[in-house]
Formats: C-alpha cells, sequence, structure tokens
C-alpha cells in the first residue's frame, strides 16, 4: 500500500536514528521527501539510499534562516510540505544537573525546542494556504516520566510535549493537525549520552528493566507511529503524546 501517495515531507535529523527509520518508511509508502540534517554527508547517503524520491539539504534546526532555506528548497524541488516531522534532537550527559554547563544546556534547548519554533514560523503560513498539515513532534518519555541525571533534557522534552498540545490546539481551525511522539531510550547515537556510561550489556539491562516489554525502542517503532499520525487514518487526531515505550509510562 502506499499511505502517503502524493504527499510531500519533511524530516529533520533523518541523516541517522528515529528520523532514518521515519524517512525510509514514509518512503516506501509513497511519500517524497526533504531530509534534513546538521551533517551533510550523512543526509546526502540516505537520501541517495532511497532514489528520487528523497533530496537533502544540511541544516542546522537551531538557526532560523537555514531552517527557512530548508522550507523553501523543499517548497522549490519538491512543492509545499503536507508533513513535517521535528526529529533533530540532542541531549547533555547524564550527570548532576550542576554540572552541566550554560552553553550545554542552551543547545539543548536550542535543538530540541527552539528549532520547532523556526520549523513552524516557516510551514505553517503554507500548511495554512493548502488547509492541511501534519506536524510531528519527537518528544520524549523523558517529559513524561523524567530520570535523574537528564534534568534540563528532560525539561526540553517535556516543552516539546506541551508545545505539541498548545500548537494543536491554536491550529486546530487551520486543518493542521500537531502531534508529540514520546520515544523511550532507543539505541541510537545518542545513547551512552542517556546511558551516562559506558554502552555495555549491562548498562541497557538497567534501562529495559524499567520497560515491561523488556526492550528499548527502534527506529521502526518510531517510524510506524509517525506514520499513522502523519496518514489520513489519523485525519481526526491531533494533541496527543503519543508514548512509544514497551509501557516505561505505565
Amino acid at each position: 500500500m502506499s499511505i502517503l501517495k502524493n504527499k510531500i515531507a519533511i524530516i529533520t535529523g533523518a541523516g541517522a536514528g528515529f528520523g532514518e527509520g521515519i524517512a525510509r518508511l514514509f518512503v516506501k509508502e509513497g511519500a517524497r521527501l526533504l531530509i534534513a540534517d546538521l551533517d551533510a554527508d550523512r543526509a546526502q547517503s540516505v537520501a541517495a539510499s532511497l532514489g528520487p524520491a528523497a533530496i537533502a539539504i544540511a541544516c542546522d534546526v537551531s538557526i532560523g534562516h537555514e531552517v527557512q532555506k530548508a522550507v523553501d528548497v523543499c517548497v522549490q524541488r519538491l512543492g509545499v510540505p503536507h508533513i513535517v516531522v521535528n526529529n533533530a534532537g540532542t541531549t547533555h550527559r547524564n550527570q548532576p544537573m550542576l554540572d552541566v554547563d550554560e552553553a550545554t544546556f542552551d543547545r539543548v534547548f536550542n535543538v530540541n525546542v527552539k528549532s520547532i519554533f523556526h520549523m513552524t514560523k516557516a510551514v505553517v503560513p503554507l500548511m495554512r494556504q493548502q488547509g492541511q498539515g501534519s506536524i510531528i513532534n519527537i518528544g520524549s518519555t523523558a517529559g513524561l516520566r523524567p530520570r535523574p541525571g537528564l534534568t534540563w533534557y528532560n525539561a526540553s522534552k517535556g516543552a516539546v510535549n506541551l508545545m505539541s498540545k498548545s500548537m494543536a490546539a491554536e491550529l486546530g481551525p487551520d486543518g493542521i493537525r500537531v502531534n508529540a511522539i514520546c520515544p523511550v531510550m532507543g539505541a541510537t547515537g545518542l545513547i551512552e549520552q542517556f546511558l551516562g556510561t559506558a554502552d555495555t550489556p549491562e548498562a541497557r539491562a538497567r534501562i529495559t528493566a524499567g520497560i515491561p516489554l523488556g526492550r528499548m525502542s527502534t527506529p521502526e517503532d518510531v517510524a510506524q507511529a509517525a506514520l499513522y499520525l502523519a496518514s489520513d487514518a489519523a485525519a481526526f487526531i491531533t494533541g496527543v503524546e503519543l508514548p512509544v515505550d514497551g509501557g516505561r509510562t505505565i
């Protein structure tokens, strides 16, 4: 099936991890998309592997004019986006909150939170003109059930989760749906930062012990949730915080 046939999407942070998983499933389901990633080489590599349905651009989502350029390229080469997945994110290392320096704090909030401000300013006017749109923000279970040692990251994802609900309330009359996906920790490039230690089977076991289904999340798990929220099957779904967490937040 081509669930996203004729749909155009922008996915940030899609050079690896959850974003790459979402990009691969969206193309499989018929979408054309722009991959925006800080790492230009990774973005180009993923786009090349997906064929003509995907294009790539280097983009620091914490910088407004770079986000605007990415949206402009999407419009020029693919068309007005129907779907935006704000996936790009970062964290500080798991450590006592007072040990995190101000520059790191600012980077976490600029990438995780301010990036959505920039993207919203760039895409919402376009979505309003076409009378529809689906914005999916990748929040986290960290914003629902925080872990010690990740206080400032937890706070940033709490902002993403709440922002998504507020955006949904405000943009609903324009036909724009906004939802948050809240994954539990996955084996992405940030795993050692989240763990605060080396990525070992023992360290992972400490995490999975608190997940009833007994494993961490995968890009495929998050991609399937994003596919549903982006699709017409979710036409009456907006403002939800969808945990993809194996029961972590129960």
